[in-house]
């Protein structure tokens, strides 16, 4: 049964080197392929070839400038974002892996994925880098499944931050749906509830700003009543999941109290929600290796049983 849910991957995310006091490190991954080894369930699924993402692909979402200093950039792009000699093409992998997720589902030898990348995605913008991401993986696939007739796509993002990259990229579209839960304030300050698109995007975009100390409650309510509803007025074609595990209890980063449970829950909704489409998971934050661990293998574990 498992056998259509895929796992992107590639050794290549590893050499996004960051410095050691930098909480988003190569170990993460380390960690989620030893849990789903660990689990047996490695083998249950498919394990398809990631690519690097096109130009085209990127241009439909970053500017050029923006690919071409990242290109070249080493060093600290800002505060707490770092580019190795490995990260350019790591970022390439981790926005290609999507992309590649989305093409196996429209050829039928997928119907659902779980891509483990990094670096993350979601703060990236149009043209700049932040918070530990380069480029934005999630956008990039969403352009990327409306490139291949999925014309409507309706993206969930709950990492523990709000996705300010993914939101200014399509806040004036009415074609991409923006679904965000965040603790708030928090970094990166953006994601108020009174911001819902802009222009033709105007209704498109949906915050759900939580205070420092939401659990399972909070978190399954939202899951439960709200995005089921959103997605049914929206109809969407295919969802991508911005999927950062540092809603967790444990995680360092962030003051949440989402436990296993409810992390389970949400994924539940989010699936039980999406129905028959695909559904297409891209790794953001986390940064308690045992509970992200654990919050990926209960995610992918998922994906496999309700197919």
């Amino acid at each position: 049964m498992g056998m259509q849910v895929g796992f992107l991957y590639d050794p290549g995310f590893l050499e996004h080197q960051t410095p050691q006091w930098h909480p988003e490190t190569p170990q993460r991954l380390t960690a989620i392929l030893q849990g789903l080894k660990d689990s047996g369930l490695w083998q249950e699924l498919k394990h398809p070839r990631v690519r690097e993402a096109t130009e085209e692909e990127l241009l439909a979402v970053h500017s050029p400038g923006h690919l071409g200093h990242m290109a070249q950039a080493r060093g600290y792009v800002d505060a707490d974002t770092y580019v190795s000699q490995g990260s350019w093409q790591a970022a390439l992998l981790a926005a290609g892996a999507v992309c590649r997720a989305l093409e196996l589902i429209k050829e039928g030898s997928l119907q659902r994925a779980f891509c483990a990348v990094r670096p993350p995605g979601h703060h990236a913008e149009r043209e700049r880098a932040m918070g530990f991401c380069l480029l934005n993986n999630v956008a990039v696939g969403a352009r990327a499944a409306q490139a291949l007739g999925y014309q409507k796509v309706f993206i969930i993002d709950f990492d523990v931050h709000h996705g300010n990259g993914t939101q200014h990229i399509f806040e004036e579209d009415p074609t991409v749906f923006y679904f965000s839960t965040h603790q708030w304030p928090h970094y990166p300050g953006t994601g108020a509830s009174e911001e819902r698109g802009r222009g033709p995007g105007e209704g498109y975009t949906y915050n759900v700003p939580l205070q420092a100390g939401s659990g399972d409650r909070e978190y399954l309510q939202v899951y439960g009543e709200a995005l089921p509803r959103l997605m049914e007025e929206f109809r969407p074609q295919a969802v991508l999941v911005s999927a950062g595990y540092d809603l967790r209890v444990e995680d360092p980063l962030a003051a949440m109290r989402v436990t296993e449970a409810g992390l389970k829950g949400i994924v539940q909704s989010i699936l039980a929600a999406s129905g028959k489409l695909p559904v297409v998971f891209a790794l953001e934050g986390g940064y308690d290796l045992q509970a992200l661990s654990s919050s990926v293998l209960s995610t992918v574990e998922l994906l496999c049983q309700s197919l």
